[in-house]
């Protein structure tokens, strides 16, 4: 499977020292991360490495993901960047999803998780964006988004009102997302606002090297 082999390559390139202190056997620790970051439920992926004489509880497979700190790669220098904002669920509260994608590549660029959305928050969302991109000559996608137009303008970005064409991309992912934390419940119950962040910049990292 070519997909697998990518993301597998990229794990063998990240530092992930502490499976040094796992009983865990190296390999078998970055099979479990794969599987579930390529889309594996918790409980699969913990099935799975029971065919290698491997019992882990979820909770475990779910913290070797979170202590990988996986996360998509800096230096993008996209000529578009589609922006948009959804609602996730966090347990039984909302919160607020902020995404940036690449529409020419579908990468994820950047996401940031909020308890609720305003334009302060969206220029916060659009500055961290770009301290981690070159995005200053992007054309910035935006659809009715009226606090991330107006975060757009005040970054002194160039904006283009824009519901469909090069924002599927942006759209595409939502969609993943939320099926994913539909799906596999237990990734997001229980679960604290930075770790739903951590989840989903290690989700970030397999959607890039999937795609």
């Amino acid at each position: 499977m070519p997909e697998n082999a990518r993301l597998n390559g990229c794990l063998d390139d990240t530092d992930l020292d502490f499976m040094e202190r796992e009983a865990t056997p190296r390999l078998l620790m970055k099979l479990g991360i794969q599987l579930h970051l390529a889309g594996l439920s918790l409980s699969n992926t913990v099935t799975i490495l029971e065919i290698f004489g491997v019992e882990r509880a979820r909770s475990t497979v779910h913290n070797w993901v979170h202590k990988a700190d996986l996360q998509p790669e800096n230096g993008r220098s996209p000529d578009h960047v589609a922006v948009d904002e959804t609602v996730i669920r966090l347990n039984d509260e909302q919160y607020w999803l902020y995404a940036a994608v690449d529409p020419e590549t579908n990468e994820l660029l950047h996401t940031m998780l909020e308890p609720t959305t305003n334009t302060v928050l969206a220029q916060s969302f659009l500055t961290a964006l770009a301290e981690k991109h070159d995005v200053e000559e992007a054309v910035f996608l935006v659809d009715g988004s009226h606090s991330l137009q107006h975060a757009c303008r005040r970054h002194g970005f160039d904006v283009r009102y824009e519901r469909h064409g090069n924002r599927n991309s942006v759209e595409r992912i939502f969609r993943e997302i939320k099926r994913r934390t539909s799906l596999f419940s237990n990734c997001f119950s229980n679960a604290k606002a930075e770790t739903a962040n951590e989840w989903l910049r290690s989700f970030a990292f397999a959607w890039n090297q999937l795609i």
